[in-house]
Formats: structure tokens, C-alpha cells, sequence
């Protein structure tokens, strides 16, 4: 039986497991996917050693970026990115190579497919970490210029307190790239000045578990149109697939 899995630090809110076994039971095909929780993206390579049928990962928060020095090459989205999200193991003769791809990006353009982008030239991208890189250049393959927010001051962001009308006015799209809603902490309050949305705006919350965020919640109740990280996660799920040479 092919393997392949998920590396991350807490792995009870992902769909990804229910998706692949789902899609390779209908087509007949004999693999699995399985969770790889661990405290430390040091214990990578231990696990791929102790798994040696493993032949993929993809790999969520806390890890796409710290992630990079433990691989052996990247591709050339995930070098400009600076964000991995999909390993392909490559084994040969009791060797391990370790090849980085990022495929976030792809499925956040499915995800932009879905909208009127030719109107929005800007928008405000909510967080700073591996998935805000690879929103950010699905964004400008777009033509469109991100903003990104952070809690803290940080070199190229802005801070949520210095948000106000006139750079909402001007960023007609706001993507939540943050933790901030996902499932089990899905009440937990969200730092977006809500009250600057308006029914001119589009918000997209690539957190999918739970479907309805905070964010989107709240965003919806200002009149925005909403939509959540499903067709992102289903993307680039396929995508990491095609890497790793197998059907979904």
C-alpha cells in the first residue's frame, strides 16, 4: 500500500485525511494518508526514516517555513514563495531526498477563480506566515498589490490599529491567512476592525474547519460576500497529488 500523510504540530482540525482516503477508496486505489503530529520540524526526518513506504507529505502550521532547510531542493514557486506545503520523497538505494513544493498558492488561485478579481487591485492580507506567502503570490500573479497585517510591527506589514476606512476603501479584497476561528478555538475573538466592511468588500477566510469563521461571520454581517478555505484545501490537495504521481 502507497503511503502519504500530514506533518504538523496539531493535526485534529484537518480535513485532508477524510479527502485523499475518500477520493483513492472510490478509484480503487490502495494508499493511505495518515497525521504525523510533532513538536518539532527537526523530528522530520526521523519520520520519514522510521516510515520508509512514505512516500509524500504535505505539511501545515506551524512548518511551512522552517520546514525549508531540512529539504534537499525546492521548486522554483516554493523558493520565491519561501513557503513549503508538500514534500516528495525521493528514495534510491537506501538514500532519501527531500523535494519542496508550495501548492497553496495554486489552490488559493482557484480559489480567486471563483470571484471578480479585474475590479480589485489591492487587498489586505491578515497574517505573515507560510500560508500568507503563498496567498500573497497567487495575489500578484493577479496584478493585484497585498497588504499585509500583523499584530506586531514587523518590516513591510501594518499593524491591525492602523487599518482604517480610507485602506479598506482601497482593498476591496481582505484574506484571513491566520489560525484565528479554526476548530477547536472557533470563538476566538478576531483583531479585523469589522465595522470598516461594507457590502462592497470580499472576504475570504482560508481556514475551512469550521466552514462559517468568526471572520466570516462577522464579515457577512457587514454585507460582504464570504468564502471559506474548502476549495483551496481541495486545490491543492489535487495538486500535491499530480507531485507525488498519484490520482485523486
Amino acid at each position: 500500500m502507497r503511503l502519504f500523510g500530514l506533518a504538523g504540530r496539531k493535526l485534529g482540525h484537518s480535513y485532508s485525511a477524510r479527502f485523499f482516503t475518500s477520493r483513492w477508496d472510490s478509484l480503487g486505489i490502495k494508499a493511505a494518508y495518515v497525521p504525523f503530529e510533532m513538536d518539532s520540524v527537526d523530528n522530520l526526518r526521523q519520520t520519514i526514516i522510521e516510515n520508509p513506504e512514505l512516500e509524500g507529505l504535505n505539511v501545515t502550521i506551524p512548518f511551512k517555513e522552517s520546514v525549508i532547510p531540512m529539504l534537499d531542493r525546492l521548486s522554483d514557486e516554493a523558493r520565491a514563495i519561501g513557503a513549503v506545503n508538500c514534500i516528495k520523497i525521493l528514495r534510491n538505494e537506501g538514500s532519501v531526498l527531500l523535494e519542496g513544493h508550495n501548492t497553496d498558492a495554486y489552490g488559493f488561485g482557484k480559489t480567486l477563480d471563483a470571484i471578480d478579481t479585474e475590479i480589485i487591485d489591492k487587498a489586505l492580507v491578515l497574517g505573515t506566515g507560510g500560508a500568507s506567502k503563498a496567498v500573497c503570490f497567487a495575489l500578484r500573479e493577479r496584478g493585484i498589490e497585498p497588504v499585509n497585517v500583523s499584530r506586531h510591527s514587523k518590516k513591510g506589514t501594518i499593524r491591525y490599529e492602523e487599518i482604517d476606512r480610507e485602506l479598506t476603501g482601497q482593498c476591496r479584497l481582505i484574506v484571513n491567512t491566520t489560525p484565528v476561528g479554526m476548530w477547536p478555538e472557533t470563538e476566538t475573538p478576531h483583531p479585523f476592525p469589522f465595522t470598516l466592511i461594507s457590502d462592497t468588500h470580499v472576504c475570504i477566510d482560508i481556514i475551512y474547519n469550521p466552514p462559517l469563521t468568526m471572520f466570516l461571520r462577522n464579515s457577512a454581517s457587514r454585507g460582504a460576500m464570504i468564502k471559506n478555505g474548502l476549495e483551496m484545501l481541495r486545490s491543492q490537495a489535487v495538486r500535491s497529488a499530480e507531485i507525488w504521481d498519484i490520482p485523486v
